[in-house]
């Protein structure tokens, strides 16, 4: 690793350190749990996305369809396994990674094709798994329930591992070799060939890193409710929020994501349930200016200025 990069892992260690810090204290400071916990499930989120789209340009519309497989393979562990809750979750994440293995094909495709395709795999597990001739296994329309394992405590915990997890893959994007490589197949896949990289298994990894932590999740954020339902778990809002955090905040980076979805998160909780249409309004003026005037994010702001932002 060059000195650049040992000093942004540095750097990042820090910043994970500071975001550890930030969540173990909340929860004493700011009385509701419930909102911090899905506050990180979107950081969670937005930087899963981030690793693929932020290091390869491949934007799945679909990304909610590993969050909903692994919420649904670690509820179906819970029930008819003897496995221990963070077994469960380890095993609906590797569920969900062998689901990105089977989904691998579709990386031959690119741009709106491959963010289209995905849309529509996601989709599809959300009919199969709210098939009512499935509810047997699936719990169909009406749900599943994991009640015997309900935890919020634990389960924040949980989630705050898999946050910094999240973040410190990311780091170890920006600060590696790999991650180099990963930044030239974007910029230039044919010419990155050239060079010796091999392009479709750095893209295989990188999908199967981003399956996997969408995942742990799902798994976690099933441990949290005990309770759902398929839309809870398979609506795209939960994929246009994460596409929307991290652009917001700046792809490519460790620090966007977060960013992104504090602000508009913070913004959806003050506003965006007493008063819904005043958020969508302000929402899209956002996503508007945003595109607009900062296609790299809020932290393009800093770059611009010559300040580096990890």
């Amino acid at each position: 690793m060059s000195a650049r990069g040992a000093r942004g892992m540095r750097t990042s260690a820090i910043v994970l350190g500071v975001v550890a810090a930030l969540f173990a204290v909340a929860p004493h400071v700011y009385g509701n749990q419930s909102l911090l916990f899905t506050l990180m499930t979107f950081i969670v989120l937005a930087q899963g996305l981030n690793l693929l789209y932020g290091f390869t340009g491949y934007l799945p519309f679909g990304y909610v369809g590993f969050f909903g497989s692994g919420a649904y393979a670690t509820s179906l562990l819970v029930l008819h396994t003897h496995l221990p809750v963070l077994g469960c979750v380890v095993g609906g994440a590797l569920v969900a990674l062998l689901l990105g293995l089977v989904l691998g094909p579709l990386l031959r495709l690119s741009g709106a094709y491959f963010s289209i395709a995905n849309l529509a795999a996601s989709q599809i597990l959300f009919f199969v798994v709210s098939n009512p001739n499935l509810s047997d296994v699936t719990g169909g329309p009406y749900g599943l329930k994991i009640e015997q394992v309900y935890d919020p405590q634990h389960s924040y915990w949980a989630m705050l591992g898999v946050l910094l997890l999240a973040c410190a893959l990311a780091a170890y994007f920006r600060a590696s070799r790999f991650g180099m490589s990963l930044r030239a197949i974007k910029q230039d896949a044919v010419s990155a060939a050239m060079a010796g990289i091999d392009v479709v298994r750095s893209r295989l990894i990188v999908w199967l890193v981003s399956a996997f932590v969408a995942g742990l999740a799902g798994g976690v954020y099933a441990w949290n409710l005990s309770v759902f339902y398929p839309d809870a778990v398979f609506t795209l809002q939960l994929s246009v929020f994460a596409i929307v955090f991290a652009l917001f905040g700046g792809v490519g980076t460790v620090i966007g994501p977060m960013l992104g979805a504090a602000l508009l998160y913070s913004l959806y909780s003050v506003i965006g349930i007493s008063t819904p249409q005043y958020f969508q309004f302000i929402y899209g003026a956002l996503i508007v200016l945003l595109v607009l005037f900062l296609p790299g994010g809020v932290l393009s702001l800093f770059q611009r200025r010559g300040i580096d932002v990890f």
